[in-house]
């Protein structure tokens, strides 16, 4: 069941904001309808549970390849790489509609360069070895602020700044939660993932706020 979660997070996206964009006269039409203009705040909401279930599973997937891998199995940390690829592939397919399939394909790549520098990290780290863990948290941070650029030059709505530090921070918490676990400090890795949960909301909102911003007529 787990599996399917991203994906069905993804179309529940789709769906909400489905159609081309409304023309001037039905525009006009809809703005002053009590029913249409009703119902933009729920299609906004929908747009956000889609975006906070997409990102809420990145962290819940990131999370069971760490736990894993520093336990020594071996077929589980597979089956959750795995899903880890899923869910960027439905995150980045969330934007297709919205800006195509070109773009779709560019942030899958960086999102794979998000996940690629989390697990150099993890991996650093189950080495011990601090030059590496550097090297891999310099990456992440680079990474971070690619996405962000990216993402700014898509939509007015998403400054680079704003999502700079919102992607950074969502880095750093990877990077705290890896080495809790690592060093056996679950009630503060507890902590860190009430954070981390609590923060994918944040991204997740900022995105959807963008979008409907950018695209008001698909939320009507």
């Amino acid at each position: 069941m787990k599996r399917l979660l991203p994906a069905l997070a993804a179309a529940a996206l789709v769906t909400a904001l489905p159609g081309p964009a409304l023309s001037a006269t039905t525009h006009h039409d809809a703005a002053n309808a009590p029913a249409a203009t009703s119902t933009v705040p729920a299609r906004l909401a929908d747009t956000k549970d889609a975006l906070r279930g997409l990102w809420f599973q990145h962290i819940f997937w990131v999370r069971n390849v760490v736990l894993a891998r520093l336990g020594g199995n071996a077929a589980a940390a597979k089956a959750a790489e795995a899903e880890v690829v899923a869910n960027a592939k439905a995150i980045a397919g969330a934007v297709e509609p919205f800006y195509g399939k070109a773009a779709s394909d560019q942030l899958f790549q960086l999102l794979a360069g998000h996940w690629g520098a989390i697990s150099a990290y993890l991996d650093a780290t189950r080495a011990n070895s601090k030059p590496q863990q550097e090297a891999a948290f310099a990456k992440l941070g680079a990474n971070a602020n690619a996405i962000a650029d990216f993402l700014a030059s898509a939509n007015p709505h998403w400054p680079a700044t704003t999502l700079r530090g919102l992607l950074s921070a969502h880095g750093a918490h990877h990077v705290q939660q890896i080495q809790q676990l690592h060093a056996g400090q679950y009630d503060a890795e507890a902590r860190t993932w009430a954070a981390m949960a609590s923060h994918m909301n944040v991204i997740a909102d900022a995105l959807a706020n963008g979008l409907a911003a950018q695209f008001p007529d698909k939320f009507r």
